[in-house]
């Protein structure tokens, strides 16, 4: 068994090799669209639609004892920067009151990829963490080693757990915990195979908002877009306000591809084991064309085009600009406006990013969950499992963790807290963006959508983002063929990927 794994896990690693050296034309691959994250997934609309069974554990039985209150170790992976292992390690402290003898001990592998590539190597050994933050694609790639535990038989458990203050609880979560989870975020977790086993929960989360000068929007009486049409004629209007500029930034070029199916209902990706890779179609051909278009007007860059994140245009104070970002709510920091002597040259605001139809709006969730992994010892499961529990539906800390991190929290109840509704309150477009971007978060809950992740999910992530990185910047003469060569050979390299 473990030559099986350690062969599955080569061959993984060799398809992670090809990937970085692939490109789909001169560009190179997109990197992430946030200032410290690898971004998440995109997802379709249906994660649950004619999906294969998961390839990891359907199920997992709880020891009936709950936890014995034993002596255990758990081990928590995560990309963690000093502010918020600082956060971390005051609320480790506050579980331990509950649990005493359940020692955590955490540690930074630098970014999420690092994560990855950490957790991939221990799996061949067996000496894999206990919790790991994670994206879809992620567990995915661990789930071919069939150790990534399910959570259904945890969340649903009624087995009494009793802390060291005597406090009586269950072991698994109440009706009131699941249904304080933002249900977009917490459904990430089942959309693995179309039983709907969870194999995550969330942490904390991102999305993408539209960044605009609200004073250059003001001062040139000019609407803020909510369609694509709009946003059209709105960078037709700044283009001739500002010959030089380039009115509109879009960060993630893979984000922007994969929002746009959403939007439009296009077909993605799929976890049909027959079909994967489903976004060479007519649609999508068609609005990556009029994407180009609004490319070679100087409409619109992005983050690869631009060579570093747009948010360097959106507050330059001199030479090429632009006045409207696309990016994550987890980099809001890097739009806060330029000041001189104290005072600030404009203000930001939030909107939601354009839709295709505004009355049923499509927003890509991103940031990361938490996965658990078995281990020889049930006593460190479950206490893995209650760790998890308590980071994910403690308000005090989701609020903490949130105003620290710029991330939104994943539970509903964390608003009501006093301080943090306090913080919420204090957002403005000057100095406080981190408060507005998560409120514009929360704002959206509704919208979010996941998909389901595979072992290939992310090789088709990165080629639709180089996809649309050469469509923009494609100059032949007859541009139907070559973008349609360019889907043609992106479909190609996700299926060669995991032949």
């Amino acid at each position: 068994m473990k030559k099986k794994i350690l062969s599955l896990l080569l061959i993984a690693t060799m398809l992670l090799s090809v990937l970085a050296m692939a490109s789909c034309g001169t560009t190179a691959p997109p990197s992430s669209n946030d200032g410290n994250e690898t971004l998440a997934e995109g997802e379709t609309a249906d994660p649950n639609a004619n999906l294969p069974n998961a390839a990891g554990l359907a199920s997992y039985d709880v020891p009936s004892v709950g936890y014995d209150g034993s002596a255990v170790t758990v081990v928590f992976y995560h990309s963690m920067g000093a502010k918020l292992q600082g956060v971390l390690n005051t609320y480790i402290e506050e579980f331990n009151k509950l649990y005493p003898n359940i020692t955590i001990e955490h540690s930074s592998m630098g970014d999420y990829d690092g994560v990855r590539d950490q957790i991939k190597t221990q799996l061949t050994a067996g000496q894999q963490p206990n919790i790991a933050y994670c994206y879809p694609d992620h567990v995915a790639l661990y789930n071919m080693t069939k150790k990534v535990i399910p959570l259904d038989n945890f969340i649903n458990s009624t087995i009494e757990v009793t802390d060291s203050e005597g406090n009586k609880t269950v072991l698994g979560l109440t009706a009131e915990q699941k249904a304080d989870f933002i249900e977009g975020y917490y459904k990430e977790g089942a959309a693995f195979d179309k039983r709907g086993t969870m194999y995550t929960l969330p942490m904390s989360k991102s999305t993408e908002a539209l960044y605009y000068n609200k004073t250059f929007f003001e001062e040139h009486d000019l609407k803020v877009p909510t369609t694509w049409e709009e946003m059209e004629q709105v960078c037709a209007d700044i283009k001739a306000i500002d010959p030089e500029c380039t009115p509109l930034g879009y960060d993630s070029e893979a984000n922007w591809f994969i929002t746009m199916c959403e939007q439009y209902g296009s077909p993605y990706t799929s976890l049909d084991e027959t079909n994967h890779f489903q976004f060479d179609n007519e649609t999508n051909r068609s609005f990556v064309k009029m994407f180009h278009d609004w490319y070679k007007k100087d409409y619109v860059t992005t983050e690869e085009l631009n060579g570093s994140y747009t948010s360097g245009l959106f507050t330059a104070t001199e030479g090429r600009k632009c006045y409207m970002v696309i990016g994550s709510t987890g980099g809001a920091s890097y739009q806060t406006p330029p000041q001189v002597d104290g005072v600030s040259l404009f203000e930001t605001a939030m909107a939601t990013p354009p839709q295709v139809n505004p009355d049923a709006p499509k927003v890509i969730s991103q940031g990361p969950s938490l996965c658990l992994f078995e281990s020889d010892n049930p006593q460190e499961v479950v206490a893995s499992w209650l760790f998890m529990k308590f980071l994910t539906t403690d308000v005090a800390f989701q609020a903490e963790f949130s105003m620290a991190s710029g991330y939104a929290p994943v539970i509903k109840s964390v608003q009501e807290n006093a301080i943090y509704k306090e913080w919420l309150d204090s957002a403005n477009g000057f100095n406080n963006m981190t408060a507005l971007s998560v409120k514009l978060a929360l704002s959206q809950s509704n919208a979010y959508f996941v998909s389901p992740a595979f072992n290939g999910s992310s090789v088709a992530r990165d080629q639709v983002g180089i996809l649309m990185q050469d469509a923009l910047v494609c100059s032949e003469a007859d541009i139907d063929a070559a973008i349609a060569k360019l889907f043609k050979d992106a479909v190609g390299k996700c299926k060669f990927a995991i032949a």
